[in-house]
């Protein structure tokens, strides 16, 4: 397979794994401690290219695709959704770094890659030193404080939630609409994202990667919440960054250092400027906050 962003990743390596019944995709750099980068919707590990180099000179770097999206496995829902669950999300990227050798790294998680980052701290916390997470609140926190504002803004949330096939047929029926607006609302614009990311983001929104992305979300409003009642008295156990765009709704209306104090033992934060999609909108500001977390003894 042609790799369509290989320069905007210099001196990383593709690679799969199988690992809990899944092919997973990820990008490998660096050298030192490792970190693992999971992306959000609807992009790919892609969304990293404007930090994953200078990760790189001080860790080793690996950025995967969550199951559903990129290159990774897209396997076909079943019926309470459990196979896109942040707990299986969570199994497969535990897998694919016990595959490499790390039982123990630091982690950092964007939007539904957030979510699985808070699942995956919950449920293997001796493998998880510090993990940084950006642009969310938990789920649950979400689910539980819904306005007619956050529906408006956040309406995908509940569309994508709808029985297939009716959210599959009418984003396949028009997917470059749907995902530009997708990419460029939320407070980010056009300008925040490379050309060539952009068009690999089109490339691998296909048909089976517009059901998976259904699923994610079906799971977010059934079995994982499922999960989160069960598990709400647990907490993250390690360090905690959560960072945020001050250009986006929810920085408007929620206070993500309190939310995430409700789930974690230590946790610090604050905005940056930029819209949702902060990596890129931002990297140097981006970049310096997750830096200075991870070097803090």
């Amino acid at each position: 397979m042609t790799d369509h962003v290989a320069a905007l990743f210099p001196n990383f390596e593709k690679k799969y794994v199988k690992v809990n019944g899944v092919d997973i995709c990820y990008r490998i750099g660096g050298d030192g401690p490792p970190i693992l980068l999971l992306h959000g919707f609807p992009q790919t590990h892609v969304m990293w290219h404007p930090i994953a180099a200078q990760l790189a000179k001080c860790y080793t770097v690996i950025c995967a695709d969550l199951r559903g999206y990129g290159d990774s496995s897209k396997p076909e829902g079943e019926a309470d959704h459990k196979n896109y669950c942040k707990v299986e999300m969570a199994k497969d990227m535990i897998g694919l770094m016990s595959s490499l050798g790390y039982n123990e790294f630091q982690l950092i998680g964007h939007d539904r890659g957030g979510r699985v980052s808070h699942r995956l701290c919950l449920d293997y916390p001796s493998h998880v030193k510090k993990v940084v997470i950006l642009d969310i609140i938990p789920t649950l926190t979400f689910f539980d404080s819904v306005t007619q504002h956050t529906a408006e803004a956040y309406y995908h949330w509940f569309f994508l939630t709808q029985k297939k096939p009716f959210p599959e047929t009418l984003i396949g029926n028009s997917k470059t609409q749907f995902l530009e607006k997708t990419l460029h609302g939320l407070g980010s614009t056009q300008a925040s994202f490379a050309k060539e990311a952009i068009a690999e983001y089109h490339r691998c929104f296909t048909d089976e990667n517009i059901h998976a992305i259904c699923e994610d979300y079906r799971a977010a409003a059934t079995i994982d919440l499922i999960h989160d009642r069960a598990d709400k008295d647990k907490r993250i156990q390690c360090p905690t960054l959560t960072l945020w765009g001050e250009n986006g709704f929810m920085h408007k209306n929620y206070d993500f250092v309190a939310a995430w104090r409700e789930k974690a033992n230590i946790v610090t934060g604050h905005s940056i400027k930029a819209g949702h999609f902060l990596v890129e909108e931002n990297p140097d500001a981006t970049y310096d906050a997750i830096k200075g977390f991870l070097c803090e003894e």
